[in-house]
């Protein structure tokens, strides 16, 4: 929760190529105060089964600046191994290719006192986000 002197974060994903909450993404989380200064990694979390990241870090007084990195490559990875599991026949096939985005970071500003809820909607090939409430 914000104090008056800090800002705070929440998140959720949404896989939306199934249409379904996106589970045990891996979310880092860095912050920095001021344009110009350095990243201060404050450490992560990964979704719930609801998509949801429910224990991010405080955000430290004097934040400017709020960073979320998502760990994209290892989730389809997973899905993708799950789906060649139940059809084998879908190893060979173009199914098999890299994840186009590996990751996705999202640099946003913050004012203290203010709550940002950042949701993700992703799919193997596009991702958007939204100041959500």
């Amino acid at each position: 929760m914000s104090t008056s002197t800090t800002a705070s974060v929440s998140t959720h994903i949404l896989d939306t190529s199934v249409g379904r909450p996106a589970e045990a993404v891996a979310v880092h989380l860095s912050a920095r105060a001021g344009h110009d200064g350095d990243w201060q990694p404050l450490g992560g979390s990964a979704t719930d089964a609801d998509g949801r990241c429910k224990d991010l870090p405080a955000l430290p007084e004097g934040t400017t600046h709020v960073r979320l990195d998502f760990d994209t490559e290892t989730y389809f990875a997973k899905k993708q191994a799950a789906a060649q599991q139940d059809a084998p026949a879908l190893r060979d096939s173009e199914n098999s290719r890299p994840v186009f985005f590996p990751e996705v970071t999202i640099t946003f500003a913050v004012v203290p006192g203010e709550h940002y809820h950042v949701p993700l909607l992703l799919n193997p090939f596009g991702y958007s986000v939204y100041r959500g409430s």
